[in-house]
């Protein structure tokens, strides 16, 4: 096609409100429009909303040029009379640790502003073999450390439904980018919640994978042993494409498992047997605190009556050591950090800045370069490994981790998905909690139980409240057993009624 058609189609009319990637696939097939002139509906919305917005840190000059390389593989498809992946011509957006070999991955930090990254990622990796269009690089919290993206280098990513309020963190740009129709789907990492947080405050759909089902190589590691990769999406159905696209086995990364290693663990799910519906287990107890916002209960109880009037069996549950999930959290999290944010010494990449002396050179460039954030999750992780401490706090918050992980897997014997809100609260007002780091990690209340358990963990859409005459989405996040994320899939579809 010749740049003067793009030019002539420049403002078809696609609808991308309600456009998914199964939808997009098929106009494709039936040529109603190019990967070409999807591209440049997405770029034009970007253009429009980006600038308030600030999801897209950068949009890729070359997003037209890979379009059209999916259109040529598109034609030869339907010449040939052949499918082409479902993902071939697709628009997305990835977050900025993500590494994608000769763009900037900067992680929202000035101490890698002008890194460019010397390879792809494995999921970035698996997107280009599927045909994927990469639009460009969406805001984080600074390597991915923080609640709402207020802590990215490069300014807050404003939440579209209500731009005086924070898109949630860390991949508020992940979300955002899907909320405001900049992106079919996108990429996003989550270490305690941030995929699910900032999907519930954008009224989006985020799944965080079981823990290895993706891999990690080639994404800037926070915290090792509670990172996942997922995706971010306007449907469940879009969130398992993406799923199926980016999930497997990595010999690059030796966390990553081969599936058929908890196919048997999921076996006795309810799901496996026709016609019989999944139960549904509630952790009353842990519903009980003050901190959450009545209208996130209320939508939580109508989300439940709904899933009753489904058929789905609902179950009182007990997670007796789920209240001291945050305090292992916050524990475990800073030491890793502690540990991964040392290769950043201005010797081997990024930003370097002179000291008197070599080891000048190193507190001067850490100084400049990293955020307060991230400075006081170094500082607590070192102190919480530090000798005279390790056993006091590592070594205890490991051993409660493994009780809170035997709690959900004794709880699995009775149910089939554990529900809860995705959040505590609809999205705040921006700058409400940085004074307040508690109350910023509080907002992980309900998804850090994912993290450390390993679990496979869903935020859908469940309403909304109004406030300040702005609808502010709300999140239901549901929880399933290792490596059944099949489980989510059509819990999650059948509750938002996708067909």
């Amino acid at each position: 096609m010749h740049a003067n058609d793009a030019n002539r189609h420049k403002h078809m009319n696609i609808d991308l409100k309600n456009l998914t990637i199964q939808k997009a696939h098929e106009a494709l097939q039936k040529g109603e429009f190019t990967s070409m002139q999807l591209t440049q509906a997405y770029l034009d919305e970007i253009k429009k909303r980006n600038p308030t917005i600030n999801a897209y840190l950068e949009v890729f000059a070359d997003a037209l040029d890979q379009a059209k390389k999916a259109d040529a593989i598109i034609a030869e498809a339907i010449n040939g009379k052949q499918d082409f992946p479902l993902l071939c011509g697709i628009p997305c957006g990835i977050k900025d640790n993500i590494l994608i070999q000769g763009h900037i991955a900067s992680a929202s930090s000035k101490i890698l502003e002008n890194y460019h990254a010397t390879y792809d990622a494995t999921v970035i990796a698996n997107l280009k073999a599927e045909g994927a269009v990469f639009l460009g690089r969406l805001n984080m919290d600074e390597f991915a450390m923080g609640g709402s993206t207020e802590n990215s280098a490069y300014g807050p990513t404003k939440n579209p439904h209500d731009e005086s309020r924070v898109a949630g963190g860390s991949s508020g740009g992940s979300a955002a980018a899907v909320a405001m129709q900049g992106a079919l789907f996108t990429l996003g990492s989550d270490t305690g919640g941030s995929i699910r947080q900032p999907a519930s405050f954008c009224g989006v759909v985020g799944l965080k994978p079981t823990y290895g089902a993706v891999s990690r190589y080639g994404v800037m590691a926070m915290g090792s042993s509670l990172d996942q990769i997922g995706p971010i999406t306007n449907t469940v159905t879009d969130a398992e494409i993406v799923f199926n696209a980016i999930k497997g086995q990595d010999i690059k990364d030796g966390t990553t498992i081969d599936e058929k290693t908890y196919l048997s663990a999921s076996s006795n799910s309810k799901l496996r047997t026709p016609n019989s519906k999944p139960v549904i287990g509630i952790p009353r107890d842990f519903l009980k605190g003050d901190g959450i916002d009545p209208a996130v209960l209320k939508a939580f109880n109508e989300s439940i009556e709904s899933f009753k009037k489904k058929g789905y069996e609902i179950k009182d549950i007990s997670l007796p050591n789920i209240s001291y999930s945050l305090m292992v959290y916050y524990v475990l999290m800073p030491a890793e950090v502690s540990s991964n944010m040392a290769r950043f010494d201005g010797v081997k990449y990024g930003l370097h800045k002179d000291g008197a002396n070599v080891v000048e050179d190193y507190f001067e460039t850490r100084r400049a370069g990293f955020g307060r954030e991230v400075i006081r999750r170094i500082l607590l992780g070192t102190y919480v490994l530090s000798s005279g401490y390790y056993d006091a706090y590592y070594n205890r918050a490991n051993a409660v981790r493994q009780m809170i992980t035997n709690d959900f897997l004794i709880a699995f014997e009775s149910v089939d998905i554990i529900a809860t809100p995705t959040a505590p609260s609809p999205a705040f007002k921006i700058g409400e909690k940085t004074a307040d780091p508690v109350a910023m990690y509080l907002e992980d209340i309900f998804t850090v139980t994912a993290n450390l358990t390993g679990l496979p963990a869903l935020s859908v859409p469940c309403g909304s409240v109004e406030k300040e005459g702005k609808q502010l989405p709300i999140g239901l996040q549901i929880t399933a057993r290792h490596g059944d994320e099949s489980a989510l899939f059509v819990v999650g579809k059948d509750f938002l009624n996708e067909k």
